[in-house]
């Protein structure tokens, strides 16, 4: 299965921002646990490559390492070398969507108005970003859709539980959750991962329209 029919099919991209390298493997092994099969690791995370490196190597094909906040072909290609499959990026940057696609990697940068949307899906994204999802609603999703269905959306930024399953009924293709599933900063421990295991097992549910 490719990369991009893989965030199409599991639609939630974990994102982890500011998690310590000690605590990857947990976190993401709890992930795991409660069906997340996609992880970003931003790139302004403390030691973001060697962290990739090593879910990477973890994970292999189980799970699909991406990572998020690339601003820049620079950046671009750091984490494309270190094994990222995927890259997320909160803005549009045309040269950092081409050269993610000449590693042949999934391109996945961010937009909001329906000029940029489209100027993204032009020169090659996979998937578009819908940042910062806590300033639309999932009706903007949904009248995105009309004029441009063959484009994927994937909101991120402020998708929780709750309206979660809005943005789904929508049409949303995917959805990056950050800070309602895995906290930048938070004490990390037996039982705080096995909530982490639930809470993704509840968002898990809820992307694919289930009673959670």
């Amino acid at each position: 299965m490719s990369i991009l029919s893989h965030i199409l099919e599991h639609k939630i991209i974990s994102i982890v921002r500011g998690t310590e390298l000690q605590h990857m493997l947990p976190v993401a092994q709890a992930l795991y646990a409660g069906g997340i099969r996609l992880i970003e690791v931003t790139m302004n995370t403390p030691d973001a490559l060697e962290a990739i490196r090593l879910l990477r190597a973890e994970f292999e094909d189980s799970m699909a390492i991406g990572a998020g906040t690339v601003l820049d072909p620079e950046s671009a290609r750091a984490a494309l070398l270190a094994g990222a499959s995927f890259l997320l990026s909160p803005s549009l940057n045309v040269e950092t969507i081409r050269l993610t696609k000449r590693y042949g990697a999934v391109s996945i940068p961010g937009a909001y108005t329906p000029t940029e949307i489209v100027t993204a899906y032009e020169h090659g994204a996979d998937i578009v970003k819908i940042f910062p999802a806590d300033a639309i609603s999932p009706s903007f999703i949904k009248s995105l859709r009309g004029p441009l269905p063959q484009i994927p959306l994937m909101p991120t930024g402020g998708i929780d539980l709750h309206n979660i399953r809005a943005y789904a009924d929508a049409g949303a293709a995917a959805f990056g959750i950050g800070g309602s599933l895995v906290p930048a900063k938070w004490a990390i421990d037996y039982d705080s991962l096995e909530q982490l295991t639930d809470k993704a097992a509840q968002f898990v549910r809820a992307a694919h329209r289930e009673e959670i």
